[in-house]
């Protein structure tokens, strides 16, 4: 496995249970909601860099995501 793909793993384990614990659903549930977003598509597009941020960072993009039904990045 590349370093790459360990950081993307890492990044969906801690984001899907940050989705079950904030939302109260089981972590089934969690997976399926967040690997059906644009956030998961991004994270697993090398081209992104996404997969080289924080947790914390890309699940409050997905929390953007689920409130305005796309991403949304506020720019700095």
């Amino acid at each position: 496995m590349s370093k790459q793909e360990m950081l993307i793993e890492y990044n969906i384990q801690d984001i899907v249970e940050y989705i079950s614990n904030d939302n109260g659903v089981d972590y089934d549930e969690a997976m399926r909601l967040f690997y059906s977003s644009e956030v998961f598509e991004k994270l697993n597009d090398s081209e992104t860099g996404l997969y080289l941020e924080s947790p914390a960072y890309i699940y409050e993009l997905f929390k953007s995501e689920m409130a305005a039904g796309k991403i949304v990045q506020a720019e700095i």
